[in-house]
């Protein structure tokens, strides 16, 4: 592994491992070594690098037990390094199942694309009313053709525990919105976290995705964060690494769902 790609892996352990920006009406907790995130819209669980030292079984247990008592879906996310090499199987015996693998990725922000001009015919702009997140959740229920009205829901409850630290931008053409992504801006950390990214189809290929990375990068920039991380799609990946992104891991969602 090229040292820049090492040092990188070691700061996203160091920092990016924990429960992270919370959404109002959840909250974390401790249990052993893991962070769990109960609340929201659904639970999370994340651990560290090597679990090879502890009863990793019972551990899937008591998350099971724990979320089955509260009727919640939970995510458990696993890297590509973690230890021990067989959790993913351990997981998948207890029931959870895996989701699409994504790439990790973090970019400097001084090696970002800065803003330029939108496409034409279409406006970027930040948002935080509900008209726009209620756009948004539209927007990515035909993106992904299933119902993700969730998301504005999702969105506020973010805006609600730390406004200062939540930034959500739109490429809107027509009084429409065509593609959104948004920002955690980590407290105390060094890094930026980038979500979102969705772009109907008819407006892909035309550079939104890089316009909407470029506002964000500005913004990260202008709060003297150093790095973006991403947990990139298999879509999103090669447009990442072309504008100076480097992957580091991969991370997988396992999920569990009360009497499933």
């Amino acid at each position: 592994m090229p040292r820049m790609t090492e040092d990188l892996l070691t700061a996203y352990d160091g920092e990016l491992r924990g429960a992270g920006l919370l959404p109002a009406g959840s909250h974390a907790e401790q249990d052993g070594p893991l962070v769990r995130v109960v609340g929201g819209h659904r639970g999370f669980v994340s651990g560290p690098r090597d679990l090879s030292d502890h009863d990793v079984d019972a551990l899937i247990e008591a998350q099971k037990a724990l979320f089955a008592a509260r009727g919640e879906v939970v995510e458990w996310k696993v890297r590509g390094h973690d230890l021990p090499e067989d959790l993913p199987a351990r997981l998948t015996a207890a029931g959870f199942v895996p989701e699409e693998r994504e790439t990790v990725v973090i970019g400097r922000v001084r090696d970002l694309p800065r803003p330029g001009d939108p496409p034409a015919g279409v406006r970027i702009r930040r948002v935080a009313d509900a008209g726009s997140l209620t756009g948004i959740a539209a927007m990515q229920s035909e993106v992904w053709d299933t119902d993700a009205s969730w998301i504005a829901a999702h969105l506020t409850a973010h805006l609600a525990a730390a406004p200062d630290r939540v930034a959500i931008f739109v490429a809107e053409a027509g009084g429409r919105t065509v593609s959104a992504a948004w920002t955690f801006l980590g407290e105390g950390r060094r890094f930026c976290t980038l979500w979102g990214g969705s772009t109907l189809a008819a407006w892909r290929g035309r550079g939104l995705y890089r316009a909407l990375l470029a506002a964000r990068a500005e913004l990260a920039g202008r709060h003297d964060y150093p790095y973006l991380q991403v947990d990139a799609s298999p879509d999103s990946l090669p447009i990442l690494e072309r504008l100076g992104f480097h992957a580091v891991t991969t991370t997988t969602p396992y999920l569990w769902t009360p009497g499933a």
